[in-house]
């Protein structure tokens, strides 16, 4: 019997548990099947104490989580708002948190957003949901920065967009050269002023300042 039959005959398998959530984007069923043979890979019994809940439910749950960036039903609603001006809009320090996609350990950090709204503001705590949703991918770190510029670029029909990420691999902190270091990428769209660019820089710097 093939390795590929032995899998199609695990499909079947009326022990695993049946998926509780079928609107959470991910096959349950197929995660329980894929993180149990993993186990089973680096030597451990699936079935022992403490390791039950995990392929059963802790990993599917936190997968479908982990990828909701690739749903587009999870995205956030970014409803805007009249802008009374066209000042730069400056947000910075907001948590990032996504997957290697190398890898699949994770990578974190921050992420700071500059926009110059062109007739159309989104409410704040938008911009932070949408760079949450944006990260719960598997991802590059340079591709996930330009993804989330040029998708608030496209959302707010920004005249201008400035984003700046700075994280830590996992990947490099726990295997291959073992030391953590930080990485960061900048992506911009559109035409920034020289004076948004120091203004963007200088809110980066305070926000830096007061984390250390």
């Amino acid at each position: 019997m093939s390795d590929d039959t032995q899998l199609d005959d695990r499909s079947t398998d009326e022990s695993l548990p049946v998926q509780t959530d079928p609107t959470s984007g991910i096959d349950h069923e197929k995660a329980q099947r894929g993180v149990k043979l993993v186990l089973e890979a680096i030597g451990e019994d699936p079935d022992r104490p403490g390791l039950t809940d995990t392929w059963q439910r802790r990993i599917p749950e936190m997968l479908a989580t982990l990828s909701e960036g690739d749903r587009q039903a999870a995205k956030p609603t970014m409803r805007t708002f009249e802008a009374t001006s066209q000042d730069l809009v400056v947000k910075t320090g907001i948590p990032v948190y996504s997957l290697c996609e190398h890898h699949m350990l994770p990578y974190h950090g921050t992420a700071h957003i500059a926009y110059r709204p062109d007739g159309d503001v989104v409410g704040l705590s938008k911009l932070i949901r949408y760079v949450r949703w944006q990260s719960r991918r598997l991802t590059m770190q340079e591709e996930l920065t330009q993804d989330i510029a040029h998708g608030l670029a496209e959302e707010l029909d920004a005249e201008a967009v400035l984003v700046e990420i700075s994280a830590t691999h996992m990947c490099e902190a726990m295997r291959g050269i073992e030391t953590e270091t930080t990485t960061t990428t900048r992506a911009t769209i559109g035409e920034p002023t020289s004076g948004e660019r120091q203004r963007f820089q200088d809110a980066i710097a305070r926000t830096d300042g007061e984390t250390r």
